[in-house]
């Protein structure tokens, strides 16, 4: 019986803890384009790859870099670390390409009323 209060006390948390953040409207981020955004003191780039959102943290797990500001593949689906060349997949945000070899963490998306949020937790 306390493992199932635990439990439940330890999911509540997890919920309180997420934050849904409004990124902007749908018109304001076509395909092929990116927004960065700052929530819970991460900053976050949001990308429209071929009408599919997808949020990854702005930081290149390799050095720290700002992998937001890289050349965005809207058909590969990848963003480039514009330090050392590492490509990130938008969808899970692991490294595709050397040198980095762990991955960015990435974020749940969602269309509602026209507007891009992202959960941040």
């Amino acid at each position: 019986m306390v493992g199932i209060s635990v439990a439940s006390r330890n999911t509540a948390d997890t919920v309180a803890m997420m934050k849904t953040v409004t990124v902007c409207n749908t018109a304001e981020l076509p395909p092929g384009e990116m927004r960065l955004i700052e929530a819970k003191g991460l900053k976050i780039g949001v990308f429209n790859s071929k009408g599919t959102y997808y949020a990854i943290e702005d930081r290149c797990s390799h050095d720290e870099g700002p992998l937001a500001e890289g050349e965005f593949d809207e058909q590969g689906c990848t963003v480039e670390c514009p330090r050392h060349g590492s490509l990130f997949d938008l969808k899970t945000g692991s490294p595709k390409t050397l040198p980095a070899y762990e991955p960015s963490r990435t974020f749940p998306v969602t269309v509602e009323d026209d507007k891009v949020l992202v959960e941040v937790g």
